[in-house]
């Protein structure tokens, strides 16, 4: 597929309930082996059975709904699911991505996507999707310090930096972040400013056998700011996160989770509670699974300060786009989204291949 991220295309806008919150992560070379969370009992709260979502990579929570997007596709959609993981709205954004990943939502309801998938390492440049709670939306283009990488872990950090996380096969991922200020429409050099080394750790899942146990698929950050995740197809790994300090959180050693054996999973979220994790599979019917955090994990996270940052500081500011922090759990307000008639999409829109 020629890259193409960001060129228009016809169709019309959707609705979308989305709320403020702030998703991010990195990862620091050498950190300690991380010790394991007891099980405290892994339950499916319902199956994602819609034929428009075949390929589920991207998830957060927002209350008691979800939002969802495909790996891949010809056109930019995000999905509104119900407690029930019904489709109740869809959102479309007149650009024809490349290979979209993973999303995030910001404290201002902009909700970003990575579009960032590179199966084959090829990719001139990659790119970070914009749409705002005001219909508009963006594209900044993003080129690798040492050439073409698959990432598929978006993070936005409490103050709003985006991070991406790649996917390596010997697992050692590094994390990327804008050099400079974005530019709508431009592009910027990303600086690889850390890296992860994952090791395998026998829990069974995944279409690639034992490689899935480090291979990262994805990422969040507790809507309070207090927690980061990656996660694997196989092992969710959770840090406690003070501030907007990512490198220096993830100094320490995570807590490891294995998570409940499923096709492919690549999308992680944590719940509205932030002492949750949500976690679902590419293949229908798929399970969204809520995995809790043991009680000795919640007892070290911190809730950020509240704070409303704007797009404006995004596109202006130098290493860290948006120089103010989340909106507290207990100050977030509901955004929603009008952006003309709802869309709903064929089920037979697929991505043509199959993305691992």
């Amino acid at each position: 597929m020629p890259e193409q991220a960001g060129r228009p295309r016809s169709g019309s806008r959707g609705r979308l309930l989305a709320s403020g919150g702030a998703l991010g992560a990195a990862l620091v070379l050498g950190c300690p082996l991380p010790a394991s969370a007891e099980a405290v009992g892994p339950a499916a709260q319902c199956q994602v059975s819609d034929p428009r979502l075949p390929e589920l990579s991207g998830l957060v929570a927002v209350d008691d709904q979800f939002l969802a997007i495909n790996d891949g596709g010809d056109q930019v959609s995000v999905f509104l699911l119900d407690a029930a993981c019904q489709v109740a709205d869809v959102h479309t954004a007149a650009l024809d991505p490349y290979d979209p990943e993973d999303l995030a939502v910001a404290a201002d309801g902009t909700v970003w996507l990575s579009d960032t998938g590179d199966n084959d390492a090829i990719r001139g440049t990659v790119a970070l999707i914009a749409l705002r709670p005001d219909g508009s939306s963006s594209i900044y283009r993003l080129t690798y310090p040492d050439g073409p990488h698959d990432a598929e872990a978006l993070l936005l950090a409490p103050d709003g930096t985006p991070y991406l996380v790649t996917k390596e096969i010997l697992g050692a991922s590094g994390v990327y972040r804008p050099g400079t200020a974005l530019v709508d429409g431009g592009t910027v050099a990303l600086a690889k400013v850390a890296s992860v080394n994952l090791t395998f750790t026998g829990t069974a899942g995944g279409p690639v056998g034992q490689a899935g146990q480090v291979l990262v698929t994805g990422g969040a950050v507790a809507k309070d700011g207090s927690a980061i995740a990656l996660r694997t197809y196989t092992d969710a790994y959770v840090w406690p996160l003070s501030g907007s300090d990512v490198p220096a959180a993830l100094a320490a050693a995570p807590t490891r989770i294995a998570l409940p054996d499923s096709p492919q999973g690549e999308a992680i979220s944590f719940a509205a509670d932030g002492r949750n994790l949500v976690v679902a599979s590419e293949g229908l019917p798929s399970d969204l699974t809520v995995v809790p955090l043991a009680p000795e994990t919640v007892a070290t996270l911190i809730p950020a300060e509240a704070a409303v940052p704007s797009f404006t500081d995004l596109s202006r500011s130098g290493l860290s786009p948006i120089t103010n922090g989340l909106i507290a759990a207990a100050a977030a307000t509901v955004i929603v989204w009008i952006g003309g008639k709802l869309r709903r999409h064929p089920a037979d829109r697929r991505p043509a291949d199959r993305r691992h």
